[in-house]
């Protein structure tokens, strides 16, 4: 089926006997329903044989199907009918899986059913499967044969307990589309490489590239005034760092840390989970209460704290005698300071 057709207006030159706007008996009803025809007119300029003039200009009626990004099946057979329907019969919504991922169109229905049989067997239930699907279409996609080695890559070497097995890939599904020895493999050494010992703790990381994602990260970190070694040793330390945007995330929080609140690097090496908190909901806010207050709190009291402990601990604060940030006393294991 071409993605547009053009039907020219009634003129014995033109032959439109060839040219049809019913839906060809074999597509699928949710497909027509879906694809909304709308017109334009469009000036077409043919020259008469050879002659420049004159000119005569032909009015075209450009009809063109708004389906997901100009995306239609090659040929809408019944092969293809029958796997709309079996998408629709397990909760899938076709038309908006194949927008996201064409791939779907050119794959067999039995490499599709042998996909979902295979992986509902392991215990996911319909509804986290079609939420697995939403998050990577391209699951449905891959083959049983690349699949298995994800499940046995992550208990045997990533050290995932059976029972966990279910919980790690319903938060990454993208685990089972990526390949062991390319993908998942490598980044399991790099991790381990930098001190990460626990990465079945950090399994969503395994799906992230070490080039494109974590040097970039690290890398970032150096350029701010971290020693490689001290950079390293923050990922170690937090690994989900690896996550966080570094125009979003990273370079404002740093900012308003060395500018704003004016603290050492030497706090965010041993308190990086300090980027894991809301800017403008928790940084902020308590910042500026300190300053009003007069009151420096070490970073894991500032921040990891519930809004009612760290206001009952600043008032103590303020009415109590309070160390000042260059005392000795100020890092002092007392009370108010921990967490």
């Amino acid at each position: 089926m071409a993605s547009a057709t053009t039907l020219f207006s009634s003129n014995p030159m033109f032959s439109t006997d060839h040219h049809s706007l019913s839906p060809s008996p074999t597509d699928p009803k949710s497909f027509t329903g879906l694809c909304k025809p709308f017109h334009s007119r469009v000036p077409t300029s043919i020259p008469f044989f050879h002659c420049r003039r004159p000119r005569f200009f032909v009015r075209a009626t450009v009809i063109k199907w708004r389906c997901p990004k100009q995306t239609l099946p090659p040929k809408c057979d019944t092969g293809f009918q029958k796997k709309l329907l079996y998408l629709e019969s397990i909760g899938i919504d076709s038309f908006s899986l194949i927008e996201n991922h064409p791939m779907l169109i050119t794959t067999s229905l039995a490499d599709i059913k042998s996909t979902v049989e295979y992986i509902t067997s392991m215990d996911f239930t319909a509804i986290e499967f079609r939420r697995m699907v939403g998050m990577c279409p391209e699951i449905l996609t891959t083959q049983v044969s690349d699949i298995i080695p994800v499940f046995t890559f992550l208990h045997r070497e990533v050290h995932v307990h059976g029972s966990d097995i279910k919980r790690v890939i319903n938060r990454r599904p993208r685990l089972l589309v990526c390949s062991v020895s390319k993908q998942l493999r490598p980044t399991l050494y790099f991790l381990q490489s930098i001190g990460i010992e626990e990465v079945n703790k950090h399994t969503d990381l395994l799906s992230c590239s070490v080039e494109e994602k974590f040097m970039p990260r690290i890398d970032c970190f150096e350029n701010i005034g971290f020693s490689r070694r001290d950079a390293t040793s923050m990922f170690q330390r937090f690994p989900p760092l690896f996550c966080y945007s570094i125009k979003n995330n990273l370079e404002p929080k740093y900012s308003y840390f060395v500018v704003e609140m004016g603290r050492d690097l030497k706090e965010l090496k041993e308190f990086p989970q300090y980027f894991s908190f809301s800017l403008e909901n928790r940084i902020k806010p308590r910042h500026k209460k300190c300053v009003e207050m007069g009151v420096c709190f070490p970073l894991p009291a500032l921040l990891k704290t519930s809004e009612a402990r760290f206001q009952s601990r600043l008032d103590v604060c303020v009415n109590s005698s309070t160390p000042l940030k260059t005392s000795p006393l100020w890092c002092a294991g007392c009370d108010v300071y921990d967490v």
